[in-house]
């Protein structure tokens, strides 16, 4: 499965912000007047196709009159602190969720994973946890919290100094490399790659669900 996730807290490149620099960001704002920002914190987003979760009362039939609960994750909220030689950062979502037989009360307890992406591509960490919703009698609509942490090394989510060094360096027009972005150079694109985190969190579906998701 391919990751394209909606990030909250960008910070997967050098992201274009106004008004977020804290100590130790890189801040580049010469040159054609771009400023950027990066931290040691993971950025934090929902995967495509995992942040809706659809239960049928028959397997196999996914039409409108077998539906039987739907729930979506939302309000994500990312929480870090890189203050020491370990990032923590922790993700709190709700879970909004409709059932379609409103007689009885009901829980349904339905799994999400949290994975620690580097790179864009390499999985280095993943669990697997469980949020219950619970339906009073009569209640269509139901509502509750989950939560998810990790974490990173810091030291793996900085950038080298001579990186650092080359992204921020200020470049003087006639200068042999002052129009050479050095992001788009392969050594600092490269580094920047294996200092960059994502926390990931999306409701752990099966590969049917994940059809369904994505073709719906």
């Amino acid at each position: 499965m391919t990751f394209r996730p909606r990030l909250i807290a960008a910070t997967v490149l050098l992201v274009a912000l106004a008004g977020c620099k804290t100590k130790g960001d890189i801040v580049v704002d010469e040159g054609v007047g771009i400023q950027a920002v990066r931290s040691a914190c993971p950025a934090v987003g929902i995967p495509d196709y995992t942040g809706d979760v659809t239960l049928f009362r028959t397997p196999g039939s996914t039409t409108a009159d077998n539906i039987d609960v739907v729930a979506a994750m939302t309000n994500v909220r990312p929480v870090c602190n890189d203050t020491g030689e370990k990032v923590y950062s922790q993700v709190t979502f709700d879970v909004l969720a409709r059932r379609t037989d409103t007689r009885g009360a009901r829980q349904v307890t339905l799994p999400y994973f949290v994975t620690v992406l580097r790179g864009g591509n390499a999985v280095v960490a993943k669990r697997v946890g469980q949020v219950t919703v619970n339906f009073a009698d009569g209640q269509e609509r139901a509502h509750a919290t989950g939560t998810g942490s990790t974490y990173i090394d810091k030291a793996e989510a900085t950038l080298p100094a001579d990186i650092r060094e080359r992204i921020t360096r200020k470049r003087k027009a006639g200068e042999a490399d002052a129009a050479i972005d050095p992001l788009a150079q392969p050594d600092v694109k490269s580094a920047v790659a294996r200092a960059t985190f994502e926390l990931l969190v999306g409701f752990q579906l099966d590969q049917n669900q994940l059809n369904y998701n994505g073709t719906r």
